[in-house]
């Protein structure tokens, strides 16, 4: 064999070798990522989700909500659950994060896992594992979800409104963003489902009942709607909120979109759901049948769940989810 053939082996070989170990040190999202590190992580995250649950039955919509605000905005890094610093303010106390709490009980989780395997854990993988454990107490699908994600060290709030739609944005944009992250528009129609929990505040309603109320809305809803929004200009800091879904509050179901063909959706965002020609055969179809939803709602929570994580050596594993690690 001539020189010049045996070299190109030897650069071949070398190629592999150089792949083949790159791959071992960033496997990319895995299923059971932790299953040699922290065997019991998985377990241990479930189980405190079932406990903040039976005390804070609120803490799964958040859990929900997190996942969401986290992972839409460039990166499931963690970031959200960043404290401002004296530099950089948190992606949490923006505008756009509004109503968003409970929070410290990640820090919870965070800490039982901590005790079992300190350091190996990322906040990333807690955020999205809490959000899939959530969605089950909410009486939804369980959905099989990876794990390897690192965490970020800086927010992104300068930048969270290129990424994340607004409740009063078209259904263009709103479509828009989520088929930047692969998500298309039966998934984005039942990712809205998960309005069919929690409750919205009224500072997010009341352009659809002052000065005027909307005539797209019900008028049997509007009745109760505005009982609990009695005010035109609400008090942020103050309880005034209208339940998502009055039917099955706590559930996570179809009801949501059965709501919105009856013109029942709180938010623009529900009304333009249940009424633009993309999304309404979808919001039909899962109006019939929670399996469908359930079908698309997994598909799409696991697209949002991979969306662009730092994996290997990019990041961090905090030690605390609210702060960056120090470097010296």
């Amino acid at each position: 064999m001539g020189s010049k053939a045996l070299f190109f082996l030897a650069i071949l070989a070398f190629s592999a070798v150089s792949g083949f170990a790159e791959n071992e040190a960033d496997p990319g999202l895995v299923m059971d990522f932790y299953k040699d590190t922290c065997p019991q992580a998985e377990e241990i995250i479930r189980e405190q989700v079932k406990l903040l649950y039976k005390r804070h039955k609120n803490t799964a919509f958040s859990w929900l909500r997190n996942i969401f605000h986290d992972c839409a905005v460039q990166s499931c890094d963690a970031s959200l659950l960043l404290d401002s610093t004296r530099r950089t303010l948190s992606e949490k106390e923006t505008d756009r994060s509004f109503g968003m709490r409970n929070f410290r009980y990640i820090e919870e989780i965070k800490e039982a896992v901590e005790r079992e395997c300190p350091g190996v854990v990322s906040c990333s993988d807690i955020l999205v594992l809490s959000a899939r454990d959530g969605i089950v107490s909410l009486g939804g699908p369980y959905i099989p979800l990876k794990t390897g994600r690192r965490d970020g060290r800086k927010s992104r709030a300068d930048i969270l409104e290129e990424y994340l739609p607004d409740h009063n944005e078209s259904m263009s944009v709103v479509l828009e963003r989520f088929a930047a992250m692969g998500i298309d528009t039966p998934g984005v129609v039942a990712l809205l489902g998960a309005h069919s929990v929690g409750r919205t505040h009224c500072v997010k309603l009341v352009h659809r009942l002052y000065p005027e109320v909307d005539p797209a809305l019900n008028p049997n809803h509007v009745e109760h709607m505005l009982h609990k929004c009695p005010d035109p200009i609400p008090d942020p800091k103050a309880v005034q909120y209208v339940r998502n879904d009055r039917g099955t509050p706590m559930k996570l179901d179809n009801n949501y979109y059965r709501n919105i063909l009856d013109n029942k959706g709180l938010m623009l965002v529900d009304h333009q759901l249940a009424t633009d020609k993309r999304t309404k055969p979808h919001v039909k179809k899962m109006a019939k049948s929670q399996d469908y939803f359930f079908k698309e709602f997994s598909r799409a929570i696991t697209f949002l769940s991979e969306n662009n994580p730092l994996t290997g050596t990019k990041g961090e594993i905090r030690k605390q989810c609210n702060l960056a690690n120090k470097h010296h």
